[in-house]
């Protein structure tokens, strides 16, 4: 099934003009995300949303996808950008998703792949979406300098497992990165762990919105921040383009709403860090180090298409 999810991931005809993919948002050598703000559509306008980057997007415990959580599951989001008339065109103005059906079956290879991964080669949305999810599920990252230097560590019997060890392959300034990431708030840390969550890195269930806007009342889920590095844009709408923007967000910019998490407020206000510019250094630093660039290489999920 993933195999045939593979396939549809990389197929530009799963657009109305054979021009885009859902890999052409989501590049496997930018973390599966996209370095552009926008991704441009089928027909070259821009996306209002920065692309996701999928790596590990299957440890995001509530299953919610999309940056607002509109779709309550990897499948149901897999099939919702091929029906969008920006990003790929099967809207009710394309045909919508049966002329999309039709199309994949006259083309030779699909029932044939369908009869592989189900059976029979009946073309469904269903089916569609469960080839595209379960392919996305196994983009797992587990090769960053984060991993091979905290697996030496893990201990199930310790309280921290290991998150709190110092690694002894990174610098100084990655360790103290690290302990600023990983450890409370009463001890010597910034609690970003608390959000997200290691060895994933994915977001915990339970996060609220992180402030960007004042008055915001929309929370916003995020992707692992696995390989963040590599994908350009950050936040939902991509507005900071480096990692020191981003901690500095957190450092002195957050803003009050009624949906800001808790754990970013200190007696009812926005708290400020107000770090020093070596601690915000060290964060960068660390986060850098949850680069896995076999996610990059990995011939499993690149195209299967001849180029």
């Amino acid at each position: 099934v993933a195999t045939l999810g593979r396939v549809l991931f990389y197929d530009k005809r799963l657009s109305v003009n054979n021009t885009v993919s859902c890999a052409s948002c989501h590049q496997q050598v930018q973390g599966v995300g996209d370095t552009r703000r926008f991704s441009i559509g089928c027909a070259g306008g821009a996306t209002t949303a920065h692309a996701m980057r999928l790596g590990n997007v299957r440890y995001y415990a509530p299953g919610s996808m999309f940056w607002d959580k509109r779709a309550a599951t990897l499948e149901a989001r897999a099939t919702q950008p091929i029906q969008h008339p920006v990003e790929m065109g099967f809207d009710a103005s394309g045909g919508g998703l049966a002329t999309l059906l039709s199309k994949m079956a006259a083309l030779s290879y699909y029932p044939e792949l369908f009869t592989f991964a189900f059976g029979d080669s009946a073309i469904t949305e269903n089916r569609i979406q469960r080839a595209l999810a379960q392919f996305q599920r196994s983009m797992v990252t587990v090769s960053s300098r984060w991993d091979s230097g905290y697996a030496p560590n893990y201990n199930p019997a310790a309280g921290d497992q290991g998150v709190n060890t110092p690694i002894a392959s990174f610098t100084a300034e990655e360790n103290r990165g690290r302990q600023l990431f990983m450890a409370g708030r009463g001890q010597g840390g910034l609690a970003c762990a608390a959000c997200h969550q290691p060895p994933t890195f994915a977001l915990a269930a339970n996060s609220r919105s992180n402030g960007l806007d004042a008055g915001e009342t929309r929370i916003f889920k995020s992707p692992s921040l696995k390989n963040l590095v590599l994908s350009g844009g950050f936040m939902h709408d991509g507005r900071f383009s480096t990692l020191a923007q981003v901690v500095e967000h957190y450092n002195s910019g957050v803003q009050d709403g009624p949906a800001l998490d808790n754990r970013l407020q200190v007696n009812g206000v926005p708290r400020r860090l107000n770090l020093p510019e070596a601690d915000k250094a060290a964060l960068v630093a660390f986060l850098r180090t949850l680069t896995d660039t076999s996610l990059q290489t990995d011939a499993k999920f690149s195209t299967p298409f001849r180029q």
